[in-house]
């Protein structure tokens, strides 16, 4: 076993919060290599295109082979992973929600690894897009954007949040802020969680998932925030968005196979929703011949609700607590549980 911890870090990072990490654990090795690494599109990528030469590839194996740390998975060597990094222990994740993929390389059978997530990173962002839609659809931006483009002035009456119900279907970090900030508008706030006998703050009314079909019809905006699992695939099928309320908005954050995505379009289509604004699909890229693409009342997000230019500063400071957490043998933070997926 190493005597001294070897850090690679595997997306780009800022060089500041390299700097971060070096001189708050002198005693591990970090190594960052962002001539390897592409260069990132945009702030916090964590997926930028790699075109490395066949030395450059060379150099980058040697790095994983003495890696016993990763501050990221390496997105160049998905299915190789276990073989090329032999004496790896742990992965922080840039996401919060890996699950899904973990399970899908098969990394928990094929390794001992611990992953750790960036759960709560993410939660004011996404907290704030749900919030953007209700306030963009309270105050009718379709007709505001048509009277733009016309020229025209006509005098026009909107609504406002106070007392109206947001749903939240998961009430977990994610969940909780847009509660958080529901509250501040005076919004009736209820959900589900898988443990309803946990309190959850912000909201006025929890209840268990069983429940569901009784919280749908009360929303006059219906977030869904719940992590992709089993259970969660396909949970608002075409009959529950048939039940939401005439006028609904549905504001998806979760993933795009939490719901029936051809009933919503059905549903936004023939007026029965009020609008949708949506981050996540069943298939992404949303390709270019899918009928959301042609709807007014759709808010369109290329699952990027969750990034902002302050994600990076944040992931190191969960990093550098799990990583002082794993030097010193105690409990880490956000680790993922491989049979939940959260």
């Amino acid at each position: 076993m190493n005597t001294q911890e070897k850090l690679l870090i595997a997306s780009y990072l800022e060089p500041q919060f390299v700097d971060q990490i070096r001189q708050r654990f002198p005693q591990v090795e970090v190594t960052y290599r962002p001539d390897l690494l592409g260069q990132p599109r945009y702030i916090a990528d964590h997926n930028s295109r790699l075109n490395r030469t066949d030395e450059q590839e060379a150099e980058w194996r040697s790095l994983l082979a003495e890696a016993t740390i990763l501050f990221d998975f390496d997105a160049s060597h998905i299915e190789d992973l276990p073989q090329l990094a032999p004496q790896l222990r742990w992965i922080q994740s840039t996401s919060a929600g890996i699950g899904q993929f973990v399970k899908r390389v098969g990394y928990a059978e094929r390794t001992n690894w611990i992953f750790t997530t960036a759960s709560g990173v993410h939660a004011r962002p996404l907290a704030e897009f749900a919030l953007m839609a209700m306030l963009l659809f309270a105050k009718n931006f379709q007709y505001l954007q048509t009277e733009k483009e016309n020229r025209h002035w006509q005098r026009y009456a909107a609504t406002e949040l106070a007392g109206k119900t947001v749903a939240i279907i998961g009430l977990g970090k994610i969940g909780q802020e847009v509660a958080r900030l529901c509250k501040s508008f005076e919004m009736r706030t209820i959900g589900t969680r898988r443990n309803p006998e946990k309190s959850a703050s912000y909201v006025d009314q929890l209840y268990p998932p069983s429940a569901i079909d009784e919280v749908l019809p009360q929303a006059d905006f219906l977030v869904l925030s719940t992590p992709h699992t089993p259970e969660t695939e396909g949970l608002i099928h075409a009959e529950r968005v048939r039940s939401l309320k005439h006028g609904a908005v549905v504001i998806n954050i979760a993933r795009g196979v939490v719901i029936d995505q051809k009933a919503l379009t059905e549903a936004l289509q023939n007026g029965h929703l009020l609008g949708a604004a949506l981050d996540v699909f069943e298939h992404e890229p949303l390709p270019a011949d899918d009928p959301l693409w042609t709807l007014p009342n759709v808010i369109i997000s290329p699952h990027s609700a969750s990034t902002a230019d302050t994600e990076n500063a944040k992931i190191t400071d969960i990093f550098c607590d799990n990583l002082e957490r794993f030097l010193n043998g105690k409990p880490m933070l956000n680790v993922l549980d491989t049979e939940k997926l959260y």
